[in-house]
């Protein structure tokens, strides 16, 4: 067998567990009386690129190529169409699907932070992951109404890179948190990370007239 995929072939069986759901690895339902079997975690899923796992032992930053290279083959491995078991090609699907969801997670920064957070036990959703900065709060409808403001898409070619700088600053403040083993900066970096990744979107699907909504 092929050096090179031999250790994908191991790895790959992880993805043939049942994967019934896509559920943080913090869910009440882990406090059930009945054991159950967690998945694996979505950096345990990739780990030639991601050897050391999330941080603080690994780094918040990752390379997005070698994560995309590591996902294709595992995904050539996988893919239910390669099983002819009809058991194991209903677990090959929700195994199938389980590695889309992980590699769509860790590829963005944002929802990288997210899931870091909730493999600590920090629930993202929870009302303090508002934004309670007021200072900030004003940066971002200021934001917000430049955007509406604007009349032409040359017009947004300035605020892209502001806001493009707001963003790799986020990420730098997020990766040293992470290094650092800091769950209350993380916590609030992702908060604002969230609102300039909101910026962004709304950049990209600007419309003459079109009013700006803030995803909270």
């Amino acid at each position: 067998m092929n050096r090179t995929f031999r250790p994908l072939l191991q790895h790959s069986r992880l993805l043939l567990r049942p994967a019934l759901a896509i559920r943080s690895l913090s869910s009440s339902s882990s406090s059930s009386s009945s054991p159950t079997k967690q998945p694996p975690t979505y950096y345990q899923l990739f780990p030639t690129t991601l050897p050391y796992g999330p941080p603080p032992r690994g780094s918040f930053d990752l390379d997005p190529r070698a994560l995309r290279q590591e996902f294709f083959k595992l995904q050539q491995l996988t893919h239910p169409d390669v099983i002819s078991d009809p058991s194991l090609k209903r677990r090959a699907e929700a195994g199938s699907a389980y590695l889309n969801h992980a590699y769509s997670t860790l590829l963005s920064p944002l929802l990288r932070a997210q899931y870091i957070l909730r493999l600590r036990g920090v629930d993202v959703e929870d009302e303090t992951m508002r934004l309670d900065d007021e200072g900030l709060l004003m940066e971002v409808l200021a934001a917000r109404e430049e955007i509406e403001e604007t009349e032409t898409e040359t017009g947004l070619v300035p605020l892209r890179t502001v806001n493009d700088a707001r963003i790799g600053e986020s990420l730098r403040r997020l990766e040293r948190a992470f290094a650092e083993d800091d769950l209350g900066m993380a916590k609030a970096e992702t908060v604002k990370l969230r609102y300039w990744v909101n910026i962004r979107e709304s950049l990209d699907a600007w419309e003459k007239g079109k009013p700006v909504v803030l995803v909270h």
